[in-house]
């Protein structure tokens, strides 16, 4: 089975905030391009599944893990719960849950959600290297999606003109 990642094993901040060397230099490196095998994600559903009404918080963040990785939008969409659930319920896990938030909403196109939980990561850890690249990722999104509406709505009201233009001709004759 792949191996979680350490915010999966830690209990509490203290044992956190060192563990980033750990992790590769940027998260394209193992985050965003590697979903787990579906008998892996398999494995964290059935021990999700089997805890029912009484599951577990590491439980319910492993099994969010995956489902973030996933490259299932549905899938993605259902950690992005799962994880804001966590958050929501459990202030001691908030810190485990911020990056996966933060991947979850990027991989989905929520960049400002995305930005928002990434920045409340950097905000404690600012040398955070894995928070840091998921930060210029999201900005390079944002940078590229705004161009395209940029021209986008520059193609529109060129259109606009040229019609416009064939009509006012069209009622001057």
């Amino acid at each position: 089975m792949t191996a979680l990642p350490h915010a999966v094993d830690a209990e509490t901040y203290a044992t956190l905030k060192d563990s980033w060397a750990d992790y590769p230099a940027s998260p394209t490196d193992f985050t965003l391009d590697s979903p787990l095998k579906p008998s892996e994600l398999q494995v964290l559903r059935a021990q999700y599944e089997k805890e029912g009404e009484m599951v577990g918080v590491q439980t319910k963040f492993n099994y969010a893990w995956g489902l973030v990785k996933s490259n299932s939008r549905n899938d993605q969409q259902e950690g992005v719960r799962l994880l804001s659930d966590i958050f929501r319920a459990s202030p001691e896990r908030r810190r485990e849950c911020l990056y996966y938030l933060a991947l979850g909403n990027y991989k989905l196109g929520n960049y400002a959600e995305a930005r928002r939980y990434n920045d409340l990561l950097l905000d404690k850890e600012p040398a955070n290297l894995q928070a840091a690249d998921l930060r210029r990722l999201i900005d390079d999104k944002v940078a590229k999606e705004g161009l395209m509406g940029v021209a986008i709505i520059s193609g529109v009201a060129v259109a606009a003109g040229v019609i416009g233009g064939i009509l006012f001709r069209g009622r001057k004759r």
